[in-house]
């Protein structure tokens, strides 16, 4: 996987692509109807810098932390990722030409995915209604999770919206059948074999965040997990299908593309996440087992 600057995109896909550079300027370069799913992750639009460091751990006499049985230890920053969410005065001023461009590459059986914040999903949903027509909302997705801090003050803010609209609502792609299933909370009201097979996900998913010490972690400051993203790849996309990420940060949805046959095509303007993304992708698949 070699990444691209945004002056090299080449007009018919061929090749799985992670282009550097501001994606209005690319998405233009990008084919009509070309596409199964766009799925993006914008910026939150917070006007705080994520950040994630890396630390390093050894034991040391002199060290200013204390460990088990007095054990003293030393740390120091082995690396240090940053990705700075600014604060767009208008941020639906930011996102409308960005999604027009998403419905332009859109296929006429194609998905569109946004993962909002909580505080801008509904602004965001009153544009996309105008952009592709209220007929054309398929769904507001709930994913939640539990980590971080608590507040005193108010219900702990724990999720993450995700809207879901189609080019055509007469014609998307859904594939239910290709979705991994899930665990019924009670096993014993359906019987073994329903408990066995599993249910259906429903428009709230439980899924953790990407563990801190797990295989998966890239060490990018807003990186979502795989499994989220393949859940939608495998219901909204049909195999050997495109999708598109134009804020596609640590490149999970490239991930999941790979992991689940289909082509991607990622767009970032940070080179942080070009080479976190260069290195995610340049590994070879896990073989089946």
């Amino acid at each position: 996987m070699h990444p691209i600057n945004a002056d090299s995109v080449p007009q018919t896909l061929e090749d799985d692509l992670v282009i550097h550079g501001d994606n209005l300027a690319v998405l233009p370069l990008l084919p009509d109807a070309g596409f199964d799913l766009v799925y993006i992750d914008p910026p939150f639009n917070t006007g705080s810098t994520q950040k994630l460091t890396s630390l390093q751990t050894r034991s040391d006499e002199a060290g200013a932390r204390v460990g088990f049985g007095g054990r003293r230890y030393s740390t120091e920053v082995v690396s240090e990722l940053a990705y700075a969410d600014s604060n767009h005065g208008d941020y639906m001023a930011f996102l409308a030409p960005r999604l027009e461009q998403a419905r332009r590459v859109l296929a006429d059986h194609g998905t569109l995915y946004v993962h909002l914040d909580y505080r801008e999903a509904h602004y965001c949903k009153i544009l996309l209604d105008d952009l592709f027509g209220r007929n054309c909302f398929l769904n507001e997705i709930v994913w939640a999770y539990d980590y971080g801090a608590r507040t005193r003050r108010r219900w702990p803010a724990k999720h993450d919206t995700i809207l879901v609209y189609v080019k055509d609502p007469d014609h998307y792609h859904f594939d239910s059948s290709a979705v991994e299933r899930e665990p019924y909370m009670a096993p014993g009201l359906v019987g073994p074999e329903k408990a066995a097979r599993g249910k259906l996900p429903t428009d709230c998913w439980w899924h953790t965040i990407v563990p801190t010490s797990g295989a998966e972690r890239t060490g990018y400051p807003t990186q979502k997990p795989e499994g989220i993203l393949r859940r939608v790849v495998s219901a909204s996309s049909r195999p050997g299908g495109w999708c598109l990420d134009f804020f596609a940060g640590s490149g999970t949805l490239g991930s999941a593309c790979r992991a689940l046959g289909r082509r991607f095509v990622l767009v970032d303007s940070n080179p942080d996440a070009i080479e976190v993304m260069r290195q995610r992708l340049a590994s070879p698949l896990p073989a089946a087992s």
